[in-house]
């Protein structure tokens, strides 16, 4: 890997084209270096990881709406929309967005946390629908979620913007361009727009996972992915982007991050480098933000040594900065304590989901999030026992490079009526590559079939996991593999009405 200092430079500077962090993306996304097995087997995951928690999600009525919203842009030879028979087919960029939202809805698919956070399985709809549409390969779709994993990952590693209150979309739209200049073999030059493009449209601010969180959680990724698509073909038509995109005078880094004077230091593969940073990533167990996964495990192991839950006094887990602000006492949101806050809401609130898993043993990414759920009595004063702080020693391993000490949990102790005591850790969730149960292909499968049973039929699930698994052998136009197809009054019905509605 080579390390590359990012900077805003002045106009008069006139930064060269083969400097800037575009180009240098672009150039990693034009290299048509193999891809190595292992890594294919991981995207195989990913893509089955994908479609397990959208066919959960496809009749959730954020997922039924962003279809409906599709449905109104057919197209041909288009993509696929989740759900919906593979004969119907939609403009490419709006089959994204609605299997970006069901894919993002739950909050249940693959993570990556460095110095942002993120999500990059946010890749695989955008680059899926254009492959479908141009009729490439199973081995092309590869190679492009390669590139988008690789320069998601990237960009999280070096550029924190969660600190500027920017939403972390803003390096999904550049990393879904490069996967999809990659897919369809497209030279330097008009990559290097498209990502900057993608850019400078996918840059909002953090609101949307703040506060009272609304469903635009789930539909910010599928509109970066939707852009994303849209940049590339505009650029594919001989347009420009506004250059440079990170390191211009009024760019990225000079007015949105840190400003002149500050260098990002951002990880990209040399040339003829495989790209392997999927293999950095790590999918979710548990319905939840990713820093409660190991904070879930740990509540189903504490649970019995604390017994009788009515007689505690208080639980203060001790965790990293980012838990802590994000989804801990330290975020200062009142909502996070609300009974009556959404699903989404409750998702990034840490205080509720180790109250309720202490309660169940475990989780589940339905009825733990159910309003007579979180209404409960009992449930309601456990939660408002609990409380986060930021334990200096658990963020240094947060950001830690070695892999013996990167830790996502924390340090929980609990204080009894009594005055006993009653406290463990745990640093990584058992699903984690380095926990106590790694996921593996089974478990990849096990989730497919235990999210999609009563909404696809035994052999629709068995027909999508055998063509997920031949996934490098698909040929040319065959893609549509890769969709489902639910079983009759499965898909939900979207809130009436929105503009495509009228004249029908």
């Amino acid at each position: 890997m080579n390390t590359h200092e990012v900077r805003t430079y002045k106009s008069a500077e006139n930064l060269a084209r083969e400097d800037q962090l575009g180009w240098k993306i672009a150039e990693v996304a034009a290299d048509p270096v193999a891809v190595d097995d292992d890594v294919t087997e991981m995207i195989i995951n990913r893509i089955i990881d994908n479609a397990s928690v959208a066919a959960a999600s496809v009749a959730r009525r954020p997922v039924a709406s962003a279809r409906a919203q599709a449905m109104a842009h057919p197209y041909t030879p288009g993509a696929t929309v989740f759900g919906v028979d593979s004969g119907t087919t939609i403009s490419p960029e709006w089959a994204a967005y609605a299997n970006g939202v069901a894919v993002r809805e739950l909050d249940f698919h693959d993570t990556y946390l460095a110095a942002d956070y993120s999500h990059p399985g946010d890749n695989i709809p955008p680059i899926l629908a254009v492959a479908q549409h141009t009729g490439k390969s199973g081995a092309d779709l590869i190679r492009g979620l390669a590139t988008g994993y690789e320069i998601q990952v990237d960009l999280v590693t070096g550029i924190c913007l969660h600190e500027h209150k920017i939403d972390h979309i803003a390096h999904l739209g550049p990393s879904a361009a490069a996967g999809i200049g990659t897919l369809l073999g497209l030279d330097t030059e008009t990559i290097y727009q498209a990502v900057q493009q993608a850019l400078h449209v996918t840059t909002t601010t953090r609101q949307s996972r703040k506060g009272e969180i609304s469903s635009w959680k789930a539909y910010a990724p599928a509109f970066a992915g939707k852009m994303a698509i849209e940049a590339v073909d505009r650029v594919m038509r001989g347009e420009g982007a506004p250059s440079p995109a990170w390191e211009g005078e009024d760019g990225f880094i000079a007015y949105l991050l840190s400003g002149p004077g500050t260098v990002y230091n951002v990880p990209l593969p040399g040339k003829g480098e495989a790209k392997r940073a999927i293999l950095d990533t790590y999918t979710k167990e548990h319905s939840a933000e990713y820093q409660s996964q190991a904070l879930i495990d740990l509540a189903r192991r504490m649970g019995p040594k604390i017994g009788d839950l009515s007689q505690i006094d208080n639980i203060v887990i001790h965790t990293s900065h980012h838990t802590h602000y994000v989804i801990g006492t330290g975020a200062g949101d009142p909502q996070k304590m609300d009974p009556k806050a959404s699903r989404e809401t409750l998702d990034h609130s840490i205080m509720y989901i180790f109250a309720v898993a202490l309660e169940d043993g475990g989780w589940h990414h339905e009825k733990s999030y159910a309003p007579e759920r979180a209404n409960r009595p009992e449930t309601v004063e456990l939660w408002h026992k609990i409380s986060t702080t930021e334990d200096k020693e658990w963020t240094r391993r947060y950001h830690s490079k070695d892999p013996k000490e990167k830790a996502f949990g924390g340090r929980v102790v609990v204080t009894m009526n009594d005055g006993s005591v009653i406290e463990d850790e745990l640093a990584l969730a058992d699903a984690h590559p380095d926990g106590a149960r790694p996921f593996v292909r089974e478990n990849y499968k096990n989730k497919f079939l235990t999210l999609s049973e009563g909404i696809l039929s035994a052999a629709e699930q068995t027909r999508f996991l055998q063509a997920a698994e031949a996934l490098r052998d698909l040929k040319a136009g065959d893609l549509a593999a890769l969709n489902f197809v639910v079983e009759a009054g499965r898909l939900g019905d979207p809130r009436p009405t929105g503009i495509f509605d009228f004249g029908k």
